[in-house]
């Protein structure tokens, strides 16, 4: 579904607004210091004794880039920061942050429904706020859960599922969602589950008290070969989280290189396969990227976690990625602060990145003009068809 809230509310910044291809919306609720802390970093951990999130490669970040969205000035201490924000009040903040970040559109993630425990502003009131065209991303995980609690039978879950999931691309969506790496890890069979083996699988876990989360192979398979066949339909493509996350993840499991028997099965529906983040295996996705015509990467919030090294590690990218096929993401999430650093951060390290091209005679002025166009929006606007 779109949401689109026409005109920005606030001024943003003179560069061309950017196509956030993957997101999650924010909190609005008043955090205390120390939980709004807690989300600069992917641990769901509290920090050491002593220590404090903002005290990092993203804390100097957040420093740098947001004061001046809220009349402080970069690099203003993390004590005065949070002081102006709760003067301000978290909506206005928000506000002021989200505009700030230039975001022309955002593709969504809705499969997130909470950070902090603290509700996330639906799509609509995300749009309102920020001031951008917002679509819709569906996670499939939660897809299934929420079919899950419906009660189907386990002879009936092969064709739920699929229908399901063509309900959700039919209801608007702009792209579907997998976060597999986090459920079991990438190093999955390639080939379609058949009927008897989703059957007998579907089985052991609907009699499950509470249908614990979706974790079983069987049924993960299932899934995203159903996301495959609602997708090659629809001409939509399928994200897939790779690399680093919160401490739930087994991060050698979700190394990208181990989706290319994935890779190479669905290679024959021509459905996209966009791989986000990937760090600290961006390179492999890169490669991928290079290797296979259908698949595509981003570098998401690692740009903003990578802190001053964000051209490096954009160059890093940029080795093998074609720059047809590299799209910018924030994967800003609960604070808007995220989306903002994440905007910031990529502006400035391709910049940089292009800059250093260009002074070495790597490439023209126009090449480096192009280049920023094509991962800042173009890719995005081209692949999702926005």
């Amino acid at each position: 579904m779109a949401y689109t809230e026409p005109g920005r509310s606030g001024a943003g910044p003179a560069e061309p607004g950017l196509v956030d291809h993957h997101c999650h919306s924010v909190v609005t609720a008043e955090l205390d210091d120390s939980t709004l802390a807690g989300l600069l970093t992917e641990s769901d951990r509290p920090p050491a004794p002593g220590t404090s999130p903002f005290d990092s490669a993203l804390g100097l970040a957040v420093r740098r880039w947001c004061p001046p969205a809220l009349g402080l000035p970069a690099h203003a201490p993390a004590a005065d920061y949070l002081a102006r924000r709760r003067e301000l009040g978290a909506p206005e903040a928000a506000r002021r942050l989200l505009a700030a970040a230039g975001l022309d559109t955002c593709l969504v993630d809705t499969g997130l429904p909470t950070a902090a425990g603290r509700p996330l502003l639906p799509p609509a009131e995300f749009a309102a706020l920020s001031g951008a065209h917002v679509r819709e991303v569906v996670r499939l995980e939660p897809l299934a859960e929420a079919l899950a609690s419906l009660g189907p039978g386990a002879a009936d879950w092969p064709e739920a599922v699929r229908e399901a999931v063509g309900a959700a691309v039919e209801g608007g969506a702009v792209a579907l969602k997998s976060v597999l790496a986090y459920r079991h890890g990438l190093d999955i069979p390639a080939e379609r589950p058949s009927t008897a083996e989703v059957v007998r699988a579907a089985g052991e876990w609907l009699r499950t008290a509470g249908h614990r989360r979706l974790t079983d192979p069987v049924l993960l398979r299932h899934l995203l070969w159903a996301a495959l066949d609602a997708c090659a339909e629809r001409r939509l493509p399928i994200q897939l989280h790779t690399g680093f996350g919160d401490p739930d993840v087994i991060l050698h499991r979700a190394d990208p290189a181990l989706l290319g028997p994935f890779v190479r099965a669905a290679e024959p529906t021509g459905v996209p396969l966009v791989l986000l983040h990937g760090y600290p295996y961006h390179r492999q996705a890169g490669w991928l990227a290079q290797a296979f015509p259908h698949v595509y990467t981003d570098l998401g919030l690692t740009a903003s976690y990578a802190g001053p090294q964000v051209a490096a590690v954009l160059g890093e990218m940029l080795e093998l990625v074609p720059f047809g096929k590299l799209l910018f993401s924030t994967d800003g999430y609960g604070l808007p602060e995220l989306h903002l650093v994440g905007a910031a951060q990529f502006r400035h390290g391709l910049g940089a990145l292009l800059a250093s091209w260009r002074g070495d005679g790597a490439c023209s002025a126009a090449d480096a003009d192009r280049i920023a166009g094509l991962v800042g929006a173009g890719n995005a606007r081209t692949l999702y068809r926005i």
